[in-house]
């Protein structure tokens, strides 16, 4: 990681539907444009994230999806509509990003939920993106969603029967969908007690999930501010209920759109929330990506990962001056 950086440049974003998106620029002015794409979805990008480029070769945008972080109107007011913030909406506000900057092509970089919105994006406007940097790849289909809030509970079985026993009686015998919708509403409702109890029901299950990783930590996610969680999760909710929109295997079935696009996956093999097939086949659709596999790391990385993902960016990056 280099050193903390001060964006040199900021701002909120009209995109339109009474949103703002927040946006920051930070590194070498002239630099290579390069754009993280944050996960959750809901999580807001991170100070963190300003450092994983060279500030003097890159040119780093960092932006707030819709409804989190520095973003308004935020999804911790249940009277914040959500309608209006869909994997399309995420697409174009992307494109509005780009283009307000002055942006003729940029490296896409993130992973988890970053990893499906960076593809999607590049699958609509593949002439807009010069490389791709994943570390842990998703592509949200219904098949992953299962996993993560089901399938993976045969490991957590008591955690598992606690995230499902959080939804009203009526709801815990459907699908996987149905939970999470059922959450959904229940992070809505009127009552505060009932959104913060969904809430850390939620976030609760989402801890167990990493909690046998070398780099999981006990609350995880649940040691997050109170808006910030109730962002996340509500979001999260609102995404995952939907199959984020998408098609069922859309992602991975237009990869043959990224032809040309240089791309590299990193993956711990031992992430138990995102397993490594994801990663696997999408390596196979995209030829022109290179899928590194972390042996000790899970969805949290490691020591070996963070070496390695540098290692891929560097692959990326221009050569410096002198």
């Amino acid at each position: 990681m280099y050193p903390p950086i001060e964006p040199y440049e900021h701002g909120m974003l009209d995109v339109g539907d009474g949103n703002l998106v927040y946006w920051e620029v930070c590194g070498n002015p002239d630099g290579k444009p390069a754009v993280v794409v944050h996960g959750g979805p809901g999580s807001g990008c991170s100070t963190g994230s300003r450092r994983v480029f060279d500030p003097e070769r890159f040119r780093i945008v960092l932006f707030d999806q819709r409804n989190c972080g520095r973003s308004r109107p935020h999804a911790s007011d249940p009277a914040t509509d959500l309608t209006n913030n869909t994997t399309r909406h995420l697409i174009a506000d992307m494109e509005l990003l780009r283009e307000h900057l002055g942006i003729d092509q940029w490296l896409l970089y993130g992973g988890s939920w970053g990893s499906t919105l960076i593809l999607a994006y590049a699958e609509t406007h593949p002439e807009r993106v010069s490389e791709i940097v994943i570390p842990a790849v998703t592509m949200t289909r219904r098949s992953e969603i299962e996993w993560l809030y089901r399938g993976v509970g045969r490991f957590f079985p008591e955690e598992q029967e606690r995230f499902v026993r959080g939804v009203p009686e009526a709801d815990r015998d459907g699908d996987v969908f149905q939970v999470l919708a059922a959450y959904s509403r229940l992070l809505s409702d009127p009552d505060q007690r009932v959104r913060e109890k969904a809430a850390q029901d939620w976030v609760t299950w989402e801890d167990a999930v990493i909690s046998q990783e070398a780099n999981g930590k006990p609350n995880a996610y649940s040691d997050r501010p109170g808006d910030a969680v109730m962002a996340l999760v509500r979001i999260c909710a609102h995404y995952f209920s939907n199959g984020a929109w998408l098609e069922e295997g859309e992602l991975l079935r237009n990869a043959g759109r990224l032809a040309g696009i240089p791309g590299a996956l990193v993956h711990g093999r031992l992430d138990m929330g995102g397993p490594l097939q994801t990663a696997w086949e999408l390596t196979r659709a995209w030829p022109d990506a290179e899928l590194h596999v972390v042996g000790d790391s899970g969805h949290t990385g490691s020591e070996t990962f963070r070496k390695v993902l540098q290692e891929a960016i560097e692959r990326f990056s221009p050569a410096k001056e002198g």
